[in-house]
């Protein structure tokens, strides 16, 4: 043996068997989220799901072996190219009109647990940069009430270390509002100056929303009532001044689930000799810890009900699917795999139908997918206290870090002008006919390839009536997280079920996102039936400002 093998040889040895455990380690999180995974998604439920989760957990070899053949799609389609040999073609029905060129997004989330009874609030503000010069700004607050239970153990092999996983199950429901305000007053021939000058519009709009919010904050405070309708006044003459195209407003509804399962570790500290008084009792005085890594699978279901505006009367249900994991301390990775389903129907027609017990027939199809990769400086750690004599903990944690990650998206429209195509989504999306939703859900670039002979309607349709794009982002995030928990835990050998008597979560982030890369569209079927990549010429007419 030479001589750097027998030092990391000594290195293995001073540190007890690390490298074993941190194998062991893996496994512990490859089989919570595998676990997590079976007992909620079934198999055919959602193409490619537990191939992220196992990308994300084998991250460290690549994510070799993941790949079940079961579909994935954020790659292939069409020629594969990043711009095409046409570059675009001018009047081109199947290039979109418009693309998303930046987002800057803020979102507070407080959550409060109540022995087993879990309360969220959350709100979201959010400005979107168009590439035909206009502005979206969005505001979006929603509550809900849920409940939550967890289950922990610790892993043999890493005992000295405080090494725990745990898997968590919560279903929340709760409502939400918002609106959208549209900044499109300056129209020229130069979107690029358009975009500039209503992006100003939205920023004064939005510092308007704040002070709006500042005085209905004092309501109810020593402030005389004379100063509450000034500050009110003020503000509502300076949203007045941006001139936003609409102000509609949007109910909101929404329903989660959510599991998840981590590991962390920490040290523990017990009072006297090997841990144990006088009188042999062993005496826990509390712990400190660290996440190591962490995955989670989401699925939310939202009802926009939009009251005004161009899309007023509408009814809009978004199924999002979502697969998350991160890991490390000092320095963190990231990685989410996302999609989504958006239907759209006419809301009088919609409520009737269901009334009636009848079909419903929609009026416009979606579907998106994103996969998020990132990696930046972060940590979130806590430390716990035992009240002496009880199996009572007082714990806090916190945290903090930035993110910088890439984001690929790629979007399927298609508007259902007809009645065979919106039974076509319908029968889909309750699981009916011979190609139920459960079964498939086609990416954009499986809609560019020439469709199979096994190929069923929804694929068929998108194929030849879909207007698909494909878009990359670099992202940046910065977050906080501050929480404090009153526990109630009891041990069974490594295994500990517990719950909080009391606990309030607060996280705060802040992402924006560039559009980088070479937006591309599907242009209509050619000769052999392969929609070919070409250039988004509507999306790369216009820069995003910074």
């Amino acid at each position: 043996m030479g001589t750097g093998s027998t030092r990391r040889a000594l290195h293995r040895n001073e540190r007890g068997q690390g490298g074993v455990e941190y194998v062991a380690l893996i496994g512990v999180v490859a089989a919570i989220v595998g676990a997590i995974l079976a007992m909620t998604v079934p198999d055919d439920t959602s193409v490619a799901l537990k191939d992220a989760v196992c990308r994300i957990v084998n991250a460290g070899d690549g994510g070799e072996g993941c790949d079940s053949g079961d579909g994935g799609g954020d790659g292939g389609g069409g020629d594969g190219g990043g711009g095409g040999e046409d570059g675009g073609i001018p009047g081109d029905p199947f290039q979109p009109a418009k693309c998303l060129l930046s987002q800057d997004q803020t979102k507070d989330t407080v959550v409060i647990q109540i022995l087993f009874i879990k309360i969220s609030g959350s709100e979201q503000l959010k400005v979107q940069q168009w590439s035909d010069g206009t502005v979206t700004l969005e505001r979006v607050t929603d509550s809900s009430v849920g409940v939550t239970a967890s289950v922990s153990a610790g892993i043999p092999g890493l005992k000295d270390w405080g090494g725990s996983a745990s898997l968590n199950g919560t279903y929340s429901k709760g409502k939400g509002q918002g609106g959208q305000w549209v900044f499109a007053s300056n129209k020229s021939d130069d979107p690029q100056a358009d975009l500039a000058a209503n992006l100003a519009d939205a920023e004064e709009f939005a510092a308007a929303l704040k002070q709006s919010d500042v005085c209905d904050a004092m309501i109810g405070s020593p402030v005389s009532p004379i100063s509450q309708v000034g500050c009110k006044n003020s503000a509502v003459s300076q949203m007045q001044a941006a001139n936003p195209e609409r102000m509609p407003d949007v109910d909101i509804t929404k329903t989660s689930t959510e599991v998840s399962g981590g590991v962390s570790f920490g040290k523990g500290f017990k009072k006297g000799a090997g841990g144990k008084d006088e009188s042999g009792k062993s005496k826990d005085l509390g712990s400190i810890s660290a996440d190591g890594l962490s995955g989670s699978m989401t699925e939310d279901v939202v009802v926009m009900r939009t009251n005004t505006g161009p899309d007023a009367g509408k009814i809009t249900f978004v199924y999002t699917f979502s697969v998350d994991g991160k890991g490390g301390q000092g320095a963190q990775g990231k990685a989410t795999r996302m999609q989504q389903v958006s239907v759209t129907y006419d809301a009088a027609t919609f409520d009737q139908e269901e009334k009636d017990g009848k079909e419903h027939r929609p009026e416009k199809l979606v579907i998106t997918t994103s996969q998020e990769n990132g990696e930046g400086a972060g940590v979130q750690v806590g430390a716990g206290a035992n009240v002496p004599g009880t199996p009572v903990t007082i714990d806090v944690g916190g945290g903090g870090g930035n993110i910088k990650s890439q984001i690929h998206t790629e979007s399927a429209e298609v508007v259902l002008d007809n009645d065979a195509d919106s039974k076509t989504v319908e029968d889909w999306l309750r699981g009916r006919g011979d190609f139920p939703a459960g079964d498939v859900l086609p990416t954009p670039s499986d809609a560019a390839e020439v469709p199979g002979s096994d190929a069923g309607p929804l694929e068929r349709l998108l194929h030849d009536k879909g207007k698909l794009s494909r878009l990359d982002y670099n992202a940046n995030t910065d977050w906080w997280n501050a929480s404090l928990g009153i526990g109630f835990g009891i041990s069974a050998g490594q295994v500990t079920m517990g719950f909080k008597l009391f606990g309030i979560d607060i996280t705060h982030e802040e992402k924006n996102q560039t559009i980088t890369g070479n937006p591309t569209y599907a242009t209509g079927p050619r000769s052999g039936g392969a929609r070919p990549w070409v250039e988004w010429t509507n999306c790369t007419r216009t820069s995003p400002i910074v």
